[in-house]
């Protein structure tokens, strides 16, 4: 094969190849977390399984992850350095009230814990989550 006709071929694979290849978008603008939630009670016999969800948050959090019931309101959510804290109130079945704190260990993880008393019972929800990756569309 000729000189000519070898490069000919190679800027027409060059060509085929940047026309194929998929344009960089955005960054997508969440992150999907696994994560881990455990209910303590002293005095119970046993705690209730961890349950494990699915969440994609916005990369900056404004707010805690979500859960519990749907009548808990968060509140006072602050962030310094890699803490956030804030207070909760829940007025459902179980009225009660608490606070919050997860600590992140780099941006691939954290671990943190939710303390509320209800009917003068004290409990405690060990939070932990793993970033599973990019997601697109982030609760807000």
């Amino acid at each position: 094969m000729n000189m000519a006709l070898t490069a000919r071929l190679a800027a027409a694979s060059s060509l085929v190849l940047l026309a194929l290849a998929p344009a960089r978008a955005e960054d997508p603008p969440g992150i999907e977390w696994e994560t881990t939630s455990q209910i303590v009670m002293a005095g119970l016999p046993f705690s209730p399984p961890p349950t494990k969800l699915k969440v994609c948050s916005p990369r900056v959090w404004t707010r805690p992850p979500p859960g519990g019931d749907a009548t808990c309101v968060n509140s006072d959510f602050v962030q310094s350095g890699n803490k956030v804290t804030w207070t909760m109130q829940c007025s459902g079945q179980m009225p009660m009230t608490g606070t919050g704190e997860i600590t992140f260990q780099g941006t691939d993880a954290y671990t943190g814990t939710i303390t509320a008393t209800a009917d003068g019972m004290n409990m405690t929800i060990n939070l932990s989550g793993r970033k599973l990756g990019t997601c697109n569309n982030p609760i807000q």
